[in-house]
Protein backbone atom coordinates (compact mmCIF):
# COMPACT_ATOMS: atom_id res chain seq x y z
CA UNK A 1 0.00 0.00 0.00
CA UNK A 2 3.00 2.51 0.65
CA UNK A 3 4.52 2.06 -2.24
CA UNK A 4 1.17 2.97 -4.22
CA UNK A 5 0.83 6.14 -2.11
CA UNK A 6 4.85 6.64 -3.03
CA UNK A 7 3.89 6.30 -6.66
CA UNK A 8 1.15 9.06 -6.75
CA UNK A 9 3.26 11.15 -4.41
CA UNK A 10 6.08 11.42 -7.24
CA UNK A 11 3.62 11.10 -9.77
CA UNK A 12 2.07 14.48 -8.25
CA UNK A 13 5.47 15.92 -7.49
CA UNK A 14 6.72 15.16 -11.48
CA UNK A 15 3.49 16.79 -12.96
CA UNK A 16 3.47 19.81 -10.35
CA UNK A 17 7.30 20.69 -11.49
CA UNK A 18 6.07 20.41 -15.37
CA UNK A 19 3.38 23.25 -14.77
CA UNK A 20 4.61 26.23 -15.93
CA UNK A 21 7.15 27.09 -18.16
CA UNK A 22 9.68 23.94 -18.05
CA UNK A 23 6.27 21.90 -18.69
CA UNK A 24 4.94 23.83 -21.58
CA UNK A 25 8.16 23.13 -23.22
CA UNK A 26 9.23 19.58 -22.22
CA UNK A 27 5.66 17.45 -22.20
CA UNK A 28 4.82 18.08 -26.09
CA UNK A 29 8.73 17.23 -26.24
CA UNK A 30 7.95 14.79 -24.34
CA UNK A 31 4.65 13.08 -26.16
CA UNK A 32 6.90 13.72 -29.70
CA UNK A 33 9.36 11.29 -28.43
CA UNK A 34 6.45 8.18 -28.48
CA UNK A 35 5.26 7.91 -31.92
CA UNK A 36 9.49 7.60 -32.69
CA UNK A 37 9.11 4.21 -31.09
CA UNK A 38 6.54 2.66 -32.80
CA UNK A 39 8.98 2.14 -35.71
CA UNK A 40 10.97 -0.39 -33.79
CA UNK A 41 9.09 -3.84 -34.96
CA UNK A 42 9.22 -2.18 -38.50
CA UNK A 43 12.97 -2.35 -37.98
CA UNK A 44 12.95 -5.58 -37.01
CA UNK A 45 10.41 -6.49 -39.36
CA UNK A 46 12.88 -5.30 -42.40
CA UNK A 47 15.72 -6.86 -40.59
CA UNK A 48 14.47 -10.41 -40.67
CA UNK A 49 12.82 -10.52 -44.28
CA UNK A 50 16.15 -8.70 -45.06
CA UNK A 51 17.42 -12.42 -43.54
CA UNK A 52 14.80 -14.55 -44.39
CA UNK A 53 13.36 -13.22 -47.18
CA UNK A 54 15.40 -11.20 -49.35
CA UNK A 55 17.20 -14.26 -51.19
CA UNK A 56 13.72 -15.36 -52.88
CA UNK A 57 11.51 -12.38 -52.53
CA UNK A 58 14.08 -9.59 -53.23
CA UNK A 59 14.73 -7.12 -50.85
CA UNK A 60 11.95 -4.97 -52.32
CA UNK A 61 9.54 -8.03 -52.24
CA UNK A 62 9.12 -8.18 -56.04
CA UNK A 63 10.44 -11.88 -56.32
CA UNK A 64 12.37 -10.40 -59.52
CA UNK A 65 15.19 -12.79 -58.34
CA UNK A 66 17.26 -15.68 -60.07
CA UNK A 67 15.52 -17.68 -57.55
CA UNK A 68 12.17 -16.14 -57.90
CA UNK A 69 11.83 -16.58 -61.06
CA UNK A 70 12.83 -20.75 -60.77
CA UNK A 71 9.89 -21.11 -58.31
CA UNK A 72 7.72 -18.67 -59.86
CA UNK A 73 7.53 -16.58 -56.09
CA UNK A 74 4.34 -14.50 -56.05
CA UNK A 75 5.02 -10.54 -55.74
CA UNK A 76 4.35 -9.62 -52.38
CA UNK A 77 3.55 -6.11 -53.68
CA UNK A 78 0.83 -7.30 -56.11
CA UNK A 79 -2.78 -6.18 -55.12
CA UNK A 80 -3.03 -10.58 -54.77
CA UNK A 81 -0.95 -10.85 -51.92
CA UNK A 82 -2.26 -7.60 -50.36
CA UNK A 83 -5.46 -8.60 -50.45
CA UNK A 84 -5.13 -11.28 -48.12
CA UNK A 85 -6.03 -10.97 -44.40
CA UNK A 86 -3.58 -10.78 -42.22
CA UNK A 87 -4.29 -14.43 -40.66
CA UNK A 88 -3.29 -15.68 -43.65
CA UNK A 89 -0.40 -14.07 -44.55
CA UNK A 90 1.17 -15.38 -41.00
CA UNK A 91 -0.56 -18.93 -41.77
CA UNK A 92 1.69 -18.92 -44.84
CA UNK A 93 4.87 -17.45 -43.49
CA UNK A 94 4.07 -20.12 -40.40
CA UNK A 95 3.35 -22.96 -42.36
CA UNK A 96 5.01 -22.26 -45.82
CA UNK A 97 2.88 -22.76 -49.44
CA UNK A 98 4.29 -24.95 -52.53
CA UNK A 99 7.84 -24.45 -52.16
CA UNK A 100 8.46 -21.89 -49.57
CA UNK A 101 9.31 -23.40 -45.97
CA UNK A 102 7.64 -22.88 -43.18
CA UNK A 103 9.44 -20.66 -40.58
CA UNK A 104 7.18 -21.54 -37.32
CA UNK A 105 9.81 -23.45 -36.39
CA UNK A 106 12.72 -20.81 -37.03
CA UNK A 107 11.06 -17.63 -35.94
CA UNK A 108 9.04 -16.31 -33.02
CA UNK A 109 5.14 -15.30 -33.43
CA UNK A 110 6.23 -11.96 -32.53
CA UNK A 111 8.72 -12.28 -35.49
CA UNK A 112 6.49 -13.63 -37.95
CA UNK A 113 3.86 -10.81 -37.42
CA UNK A 114 6.88 -8.13 -37.87
CA UNK A 115 7.17 -9.84 -41.38
CA UNK A 116 3.48 -10.04 -41.93
CA UNK A 117 3.59 -6.33 -40.92
CA UNK A 118 6.76 -5.29 -42.87
CA UNK A 119 4.68 -6.75 -45.80
CA UNK A 120 1.76 -4.46 -45.44
CA UNK A 121 4.33 -1.57 -45.02
CA UNK A 122 6.15 -1.99 -48.57
CA UNK A 123 2.86 -3.00 -50.10
CA UNK A 124 1.72 0.72 -49.23
CA UNK A 125 5.49 2.26 -50.93
CA UNK A 126 4.83 0.76 -53.86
Amino acid sequence: MRSIQRYFLNTRTFLTRLSGVPGVIFLPLMLLCFPLTAPAGDAAGAATFKAKCAMCHGADGAGKTPMGAKLNIPDLLSPEVQKKPDSALIEIIAKGKNKMPEFASKLTPEQITQLKDYIREIGKKH
